[in-house]
Parts: structure tokens; sequence; C-alpha cells
């Protein structure tokens, strides 16, 4: 990375003692603190409704944080250095109190970002208190954690609450996949390589896969999760915007709004779905008990929390269509789903069969590439080839790349190199407004069918792939789920 800015800086995590807190953004913040990738002056401000002095703080995050960092990341005299750029603020977001104590702590000169880890239904008080304690200046940046809102009704609310005292350039709107390394790789792969951009597109490409699988369960989110479900928890924003960085056209330049335009118009470019759509092309499925790596499991509804007669969805494929020049005719399939057999994220990219069949019987798909963004990061290319001896019988083969092996350097997590660009005012990896927006606008009309329908979701056993609707689904076009490396 490159050398961080001179000016000091004052990070304020609202909500700093809940779990994002402590299990990711402090830890993140450690590592940038180590490879100096903060300021020299960085202060380090976690606002809580808790009542603690700042020694009680950092006693919580010696106790919760450090569990989640590499021990051999940590020397005793890096987390001291860490740990004393830590401050605590009790507040009650409601009223400016908490507010006032912040501002006394600020400093002329100093960058102040707002980062805003608590329920969005507070967005908007944390922000008037920002404004009427003077906080806000031009240089403030303030960070938005997901989900920004249920709908597009309630988006544009928040966006507009927030804008009242942010400019969008002032604004980042985080997701956490866009800070994978092998995401923000992809640009590179399709726009640095000659022998692939000429075949991403349709006749070229049969289909697209994305998949995010989960084995965990909804754990200690359950009142969340259970008035949220797989589409607007993941669907709308990790896996649309994979698919957007799959799907865009090459930007003019990498100047954050050129490549957000781009992004912009494939979500923009995506077939709006009717209900009889929403009936035939997607599969909401809920789990029940089963079995996961071993261990027996209950079922969705037997969860802590959990209503017994929920009707939340835990699993959701789906089969979309872009109506543009690039992928006009691709089918686009997206599926993600609590208590699956594994834990991996991917995309596949199928490439279509050759134009004349020379060999007899010719293996199906038989050109993928395998692009795997966890656990593991890496690429694949498979290919058909003649196995030895006489003859031509033939078989798949990949081309492997392994992207730790490929660069022996440190990688960091996806938290801390989007809270580095922050720090560094780069937005290229951040919603705009636009583009939630649009998000927003094609997921509402998939959910209003759902309600209206009397159709419960379809259920599957913990530690499956899912219903058996979601093969089905793919199945209609004469394909399958990736899903070899399990078997």
């Amino acid at each position: 990375m490159s050398e961080p800015p001179a000016q000091a800086l004052a990070l304020v995590i609202f909500g700093g003692t809940g779990d994002l807190s402590f299990r990711k953004l402090l830890p993140a913040l450690f590592m940038a603190f180590l490879h100096q990738s903060l300021p020299a002056q960085t202060r380090i401000v976690a606002a809580g409704r808790q009542t603690l002095n700042v020694e009680q703080f950092r006693e919580q995050v010696d106790q919760r944080s450090r569990a989640f960092i590499a021990s051999e990341a940590i020397t005793e005299a890096s987390w001291q250095g860490f740990l004393a750029c830590l401050q605590y603020c009790t507040i009650d977001v409601t009223r400016p109190e908490g507010f006032m104590q912040i501002a006394e702590g600020a400093m002329a000169g100093e960058t102040r970002v707002f980062y805003l880890a608590t329920a969005p239904s507070l967005f908007t008080a944390v922000c008037e208190g920002l404004a009427r304690s003077g906080l806000i200046d031009a240089q403030s940046r303030v960070v938005l954690e997901k989900p920004l809102g249920h709908d597009l009704a309630s988006a544009r609310q928040i966006n507009e609450a927030v804008s009242r005292h942010f400019q969008e350039r002032q604004i980042y709107r985080i997701d956490h996949y866009l800070g994978k390394e092998t995401v923000q790789n992809l640009m590179v792969l399709r726009f640095g390589n000659a022998i692939l951009e000429p075949l991403w597109r349709a006749p070229f490409v049969r289909s697209i896969q994305i998949t995010v699988s989960e084995t965990l369960g909804v754990g200690s989110r359950a009142s969340f999760y259970d008035e949220t479900g797989a589409l607007r928890d993941m669907v709308q924003n990790h896996l649309l915007q994979l698919l957007c960085i799959v799907a865009m056209e090459a930007p003019i330049s990498l100047d954050p709004d050129d490549v957000r335009d781009e992004k912009r118009k494939v979500l923009r470019s995506l077939r709006p779905m009717r209900p009889d759509d929403v009936a035939r092309w997607t599969v909401r499925g809920q789990y029940r008990s089963g079995m996961v790596a071993g261990d027996a499991v209950p079922a969705y509804v037997d969860e802590p929390g959990v209503p017994k007669h929920s009707r939340t969805e835990t699993f959701v494929a789906l089969r979309a269509q872009l109506d543009n020049p690039r992928w006009a005719g691709v089918p686009i399939f997206l599926r993600t789903g609590k208590r699956m057999q594994a834990r991996f994220s991917e995309i596949i990219i199928d490439f279509a069969e050759p134009p004349f069949a020379l060999f007899s019987a010719s293996q199906s798909a038989a050109n993928r590439l395998i692009i795997r963004l966890q656990p593991q990061e890496s690429i694949k290319l498979q290919m058909v080839m003649k196995e030895p001896g006489s003859g031509m019988k033939r078989r798949a083969v990949t081309l492997d790349l392994d992207l730790h092996e490929a660069f022996d350097i440190r990688r960091a997590e996806a938290y801390e190199r989007l809270l580095v660009d922050v720090v560094r005012a780069r937005l290229t990896h951040f919603m705009r407004r636009d583009e939630l927006e649009a998000a927003w606008a094609w997921i509402d009309p998939i959910i209003a069918a759902w309600q209206d329908s009397s159709a419960t979701p379809k259920p599957y056993a913990a530690g499956t792939w899912g219903p058996a609707a979601a093969s089905a689904l793919i199945a209609a076009e004469g394909l399958a789920w990736h899903e070899e490396w399990f078997a």
C-alpha cells in the first residue's frame, strides 16, 4: 500500500462495543496500524451505550478482539501501541452530551471518519448529532454498514437523511465482499488480459453462476435475520455487486465514478421480474435439522429467537437475465444459503461448446473458468485434453492458479483493505447511491411476489446443497450447479 496520509486521523466507531467492532473492525485496524497504513497521529474512538472508562474498554478489546488476529502478527509492543490509540465515549445518540464529548477531544486539522456500525434506524440521529456538534467538515467521511434499508423506499430515506449532512463524495457504503483480493482482481483479470476479454460475452459464454454458500446458521442474529432473509441479506448486496464486476463494460478510467457508472449500467440492465417470472425463476428455501461437518444442528425454526412458523428464507436461487448487447441470451444463476454442505464463494464462467463438434460426445461445458473467492482464493481454467495412450479419449483437466502461492506477500483482509481505502479517500470499492437504489429496484418486485404468494419456503436438510427445486431451476437450461470440488 502507498504511504499513509500525513494528516492526523480520528476514526469514531458508533456501535463500538458491538460484535462487528470487536470481531472485524478493531482487528482490521490493528493490522493497518501494524503495517503503518494509518497516519502516525491516529486515535480510534469507540462510541457505545455501555458505561465504561477507557481502561475497561481496552481490557474488552484485549479479551474479545485479540482472538481474531493471527497470533504470529502480534507482539506485545505492537499490541500495547495499538491499545494506546483507543479511546472510549459513552453515548446515547438521541442525546447531545456524548457528541460534545467527542467534539471536546477533536483536534484542528484532523481528518474525521465516522463508522456507523449501528442499526440503520440510528443513522439519522448520529448524523444530526455530529452536525449539531460541529464535527462535520469538508474532509469528514462517513462509513455506512449494511443493511442499508429493507426496500427501495427505506434505502432512499436513509440516503436522504445522510445526504443532508454529507456530500456523496464523503459517503462510503461498505460491502466487505468488495474488499476481497480476488474480487478486486476481477477487474485486472478481465480488462488486463487480451486472451479473455474478447470471449467475455455472448455467444462465447454459455452461462454464469455465482454462489455464496455458508455452513453456519443464524447464530445470535436471529431477530435481525428473521426480518431480513437471504434475499435482502446476501443477494441485494453481495451477489449483485459480484455480478456487476463480472458483467460490466470496461470503464473509461479507474476513476471511482467511471467504475461505478459501469456497475450501475449492469443493475439497470437486469430484466425486471414479473410475478410469473418470480414463480418460475426463483427458489426460496429454509433449512431443517440435519448434519453439518458431522454435528447435528437444529432446524431454522428451532433456533433461539426464531418464530416457530417463520416463512423467512435461508436459501435463495434465481435465474437472472441482462438485457444488453454483451450478455443477451446468457442465463445468470445466483445462489446463496445457510447451513449448506460447504462454505465457499465462487464465480463460474461456462464457455460455449465449439461451433463445430469434431469429436463425438463432447463433454458439456468443457471450458470453464472457476474463480474461487473463499475459503482459498484461486483461479482455475478447465479444459479438455487427450489422455495418454492410443486413441483420442478425453477428460477435463484444470490449469490452477493459487493466488497465495503466486504472490509471496501479505494479503490484507477485506475490512482492513476497505478501511485503508476510506482513510485514503478511495471510493472505487464502495457503492454509490444510485447503485444501491438500482439494486433495490430490482429486488423489490421479487419480495412483493413472495409476500403475495401463499407458497412457503421449500425445506432442505441442513448440510445439503439446498432444495431440489434449485437443481431443477438450472437443469432447465441443461446445466448443473458447480459442486465438483466437494464430491
